[in-house]
């Protein structure tokens, strides 16, 4: 697995979280001899034969030693072997599934994702791929003219980075295409938004008024004082209480398109920042008998507290383990809180530290708040970008720690942790503290991230190499919508260490390649690593006896192919407790 392997059996999430599950839980399976057996009754409903299995478990032998089969009865694996093996296991009745040689890996984990809104974006305006100003114009004035009155033109996703003049468009631009019909277009990261002058109206948002909220920006032409139409942070809230708000019926559209694609992906399980609004939409889910993955939900509130019987009570494949709270922004619309201000902050810059959060600059109140939550034994993810955030939010835990006298039975995360100074990069390790990251930003920023940083602090950027290396669990994701939900991108971008090009594939530079990964490490923080987070590795994320048959049969091999067309990949067929849930044509 590169240059250090993290022994998951010896590292700490792994003894407090699993070693009682583990043990408990393997006095009622099967032990690995009787996968010589005769056929059991009753025989297997599954079985994966003709197949090249990574399982996920450490020094799993490589070919030609690792496994080919694999048989399940109900959600369970009862077989991890032979063809031979498994062919004993196989009924009359037993779906069997020939991989054809292919790679099978266990299901992967996408461990941080918006579902519903991400679902939402599926049909909405996508402009993450224009290529310049002109077409970002074009192609918000054919959605402005497809509207019916009263309805709003949403969607966005978009990025300046690869157009020839990479300035961010004004509602100078849209206002002559789009005329009466309100636009809200959110950036790439989602810190910031583009809006019209319609939309401005109906937020009474002018020259003179209103002041900044708290944590929050309205861009206004210095001398004019006349708002550009860009507004970071918590200023977008006042145009988005305007927006009409989406149904309980819509939402679940939503819900399923979202699962549909992920499982597409390969995508079996999701560690879902949610809206307050999305828990009723998991309970029609579970009613319904409509998920096809796993949900651990985070609940995205700001008074945690309040919402402690909101997250209780849910059962079967959605279960909410925490809160998720934010300290900034993000570096791309310079939110993102540093302690030292931007390299290429624009002159008279408001704030060119970046920002705090209305949340976190109460810091004694956010203190109280994450004790309290540690206290109750749920989990604390926290969105944290600038190294000066970061920093600050380590602080909170290990000040939680203390209070408390213990590490929390789920490790609190950190989400994004993306700039780090050098010296916090121990206390991850140190905290029992949970760095969830998103591979492909690193892609994505690393177009600008010199000229906003400088080389000296990018030494603990997007440093994952330095945070395995230090003992840190580590488990990867894609925030969709905001980049790409396609977890081989991610793969790729870890282990090549390359930009996006012009066109947005990852094909441009090769960049902090120090920090990359090995396929191996990229493997495991997508599949095994995420089950430590949440609790689940006694059951999931590897491919055992025992375990519940979550698995993705590969289009390619990942260990086999250059990892240049890591990209390339697709899944064929992924299971999801035994059953397939997508299966790719001529699969």
């Amino acid at each position: 697995m590169g240059s250090k392997r993290i022994k998951l059996r010896n590292h700490p999430l792994y003894t407090n979280l699993n070693l009682f599950a583990i043990v408990c839980f393997s006095l009622t399976q099967p032990t690995r001899a009787q996968k010589n057996d005769q056929c059991p009754t009753p025989p297997a409903d599954l079985a994966v034969v003709n197949a090249r299995i990574w399982t996920g478990v450490e020094d799993q032998p490589s070919s030609p030693g690792e496994p080919t089969a694999l048989a399940v009865v109900g959600e369970r694996i009862i077989i991890v072997g032979s063809d031979e093996d498994v062919k004993r296991c196989i009924g009359p009745d037993t779906s069997v599934i020939d991989a054809k040689g292919r790679r099978v890996i266990p299901g992967i984990t996408d461990s941080h994702v918006h579902m519903v809104s991400g679902g939402f974006q599926l049909g909405r305006l996508h402009l993450r791929n224009v290529r310049s100003r002109e077409e970002f114009v074009e192609a918000v004035a054919a959605e402005a003219k497809a509207k019916k009155p009263g309805q709003w033109v949403l969607g966005g996703r978009w990025s300046v980075e690869s157009w020839s003049t990479p300035e961010s468009p004004t509602k100078d631009s849209l206002d002559p295409v789009t005329g009466n019909v309100p636009v809200f277009l959110s950036r790439m990261d989602g810190h910031q938004a583009l809006v019209n002058s319609a939309a401005l109206r109906l937020a009474g948002i002018n020259a003179a008024a209103p002041p900044d909220p708290v944590g929050g920006e309205i861009e206004r032409d210095p001398k004019t004082r006349e708002p550009t139409g860009i507004l970071k942070e918590s200023a977008m809230d006042l145009v988005r209480a305007h927006i009409p708000a989406p149904s309980l019926e819509d939402r679940y559209e939503a819900l399923i398109r979202a699962m549909r694609h992920a499982n597409s992906l390969g995508i079996t399980s999701v560690h879902d920042m949610s809206e307050l609004a999305d828990i009723e939409v998991y309970k029609r889910a579970i009613q319904e008998e409509a998920l096809t993955l796993r949900v651990h939900g985070y609940l995205m509130v700001e008074d945690w507290l309040a919402h402690i019987k909101d997250v209780q009570g849910l059962c079967c494949m959605v279960e909410f383990d925490g809160f998720k709270g934010f300290m900034d922004g993000s570096l791309g619309s310079r939110t993102a809180y540093m302690r030292e201000p931007y390299a290429d902050a624009p002159s008279g810059m408001p704030y060119p530290q970046g920002q705090l959060t209305a949340m976190a600059q109460s810091p004694h109140q956010f203190q109280s708040m994450v004790d309290q939550i540690d206290a109750l034994g749920f989990q604390i993810a926290v969105h944290a970008i600038g190294d000066e955030a970061n920093h600050l939010l380590l602080d909170a835990y290990a000040t939680a720690i203390i209070h408390n006298k213990r590490r929390p039975p789920l490790p609190h995360r950190v989400e994004h942790a993306q700039h780090l100074r050098l010296e916090d990069i121990p206390r991850f390790a140190r905290l029992g503290v949970v760095a969830s990251m998103q591979p492909f930003h690193k892609a994505d920023d690393g177009r600008y991230a010199e000229q906003r940083l400088g080389k000296e602090r990018l030494k603990g950027s997007y440093a994952y190499r330095k945070l395995l290396d230090a003992g840190a669990m580590v488990c990867f994701g894609s925030d969709w919508p905001v980049a790409t939900m396609n977890p081989f991108e991610g793969m790729a971008a870890a282990v090549n260490a390359r930009t996006l090009g012009p066109t947005g594939d990852l094909d441009g530079p090769v960049w902090l390649p120090d920090h990359a990964l090995s396929v191996n490490e990229a493997l495991s923080a997508y599949t095994v690593w995420p089950t430590h987070v949440v609790g689940t590795a006694d059951r999931l994320g590897t491919l055992e006896l025992g375990k519940i048959a979550d698995l993705v049969i590969l289009s390619a091999d990942p260990l086999g192919v250059p990892p240049t067309r890591l990209s390339e990949i697709q899944a064929a067929i992924t299971i999801v407790g035994g059953k397939v849930v997508f299966s790719r044509p001529s699969s």
